[in-house]
């Protein structure tokens, strides 16, 4: 079965309009002065072809059929005549929005998250859209709904629990967003689609467990944090005994190193402020 849209050229309707008017008003005119009423025939041929006009609006098409036969599709706006016994059916051209409410999904560790998504899309195909799927509007919806639980199921929302896992719902940015859109333009094409955008506009942890999971990552900042004073704390103390040493500052055996390392990493490495003792005796 032939799937591809064929084009249509309608005729002018406002030469149309005029036969149509041409026809009902001259035997009108014929009756009242001859009084022969087999022009009535003609009247109601002239009202049988009013039916066949029909406006395109720019951005919509009207796809026509003749007794169940796809007969092509009117793309090109302005005001047209067919034969009335075609069945006309409107599909806009225009490009839309589909704003999805978040669902709570699993993502692949199998925590449940809230995801939503931002679709633009428009028809291509219009005679996919008008015959391939029932209703393509709420196709592009439900097909949508299915794409985010896939996506949402086949990568982690962080990489807390699988570190080797680079590429994430959360870190992965352009590269999630095209895989959801490559995921939607193949799910959407059996409806003549088109796949304009598609990203990622809300997700988070499912409210049971979102307080355990901020918990978890402040944890993970905190630790974060002080492994990185750890650090800058022991490089502070070695370049203080260095300085000492190299300026003949005061000669420290192990035991007086070992106590000025363990004051200078309190001091440095609390996360409240020290409170100094003054020493007026000797170390011994």
């Amino acid at each position: 079965m032939n799937t591809n849209e064929l084009p249509f050229k309608a005729m002018p309707g406002y030469l149309m309009i005029f036969v149509s008017l041409f026809l009902i008003g001259m035997p009108i005119f014929l009756i009242t002065q001859t009084l022969d009423f087999w022009w009535i025939f003609v009247i109601v041929f002239g009202l049988f072809l009013l039916p066949g006009h029909f406006v395109v609006n720019p951005n919509q098409s009207v796809v026509l059929t003749l007794f169940g036969k796809y007969k092509g599709t009117q793309k090109l706006n302005g005001f047209y005549w067919v034969n009335p016994f075609y069945s006309r059916k409107k599909i806009s051209l225009r490009a839309r929005n589909l704003d999805s409410s978040p669902i709570k999904v699993n993502d692949k560790l199998a925590n449940p998250i809230m995801i939503g998504v931002v679709l633009v899309w428009k028809v291509e195909n219009t005679f996919k859209a008008a015959f391939d799927v029932d209703d393509y509007e709420h196709f592009v919806t439900v097909q949508s709904d299915a794409a985010i639980r896939h996506l949402a199921g086949s990568y982690p929302y962080d990489n807390f629990d699988d570190e080797e896992m680079e590429l994430t719902l959360r870190s992965g940015g352009d590269e999630i967003n095209q895989r959801l859109e490559d995921s939607l333009s193949d799910r959407l094409a059996i409806a003549g689609i088109k796949v304009i955008e598609a990203r990622i506009n809300y997700l988070a942890y499912a409210e049971e467990i979102a307080q355990a999971m901020l918990k978890r990552q402040q944890a993970t900042a905190i630790i974060a944090a002080r492994a990185k004073i750890v650090e800058g704390a022991v490089s502070m103390v070695e370049m203080a005994l260095e300085k000492l040493k190299s300026n003949n500052v005061v000669e420290l055996d192990e035991e007086r190193k070992a106590a000025m390392v363990s004051n200078l990493l309190v001091v440095l490495v609390s996360d409240k402020d020290a409170s100094p003792v003054v020493n007026s005796g000797t170390l011994y």
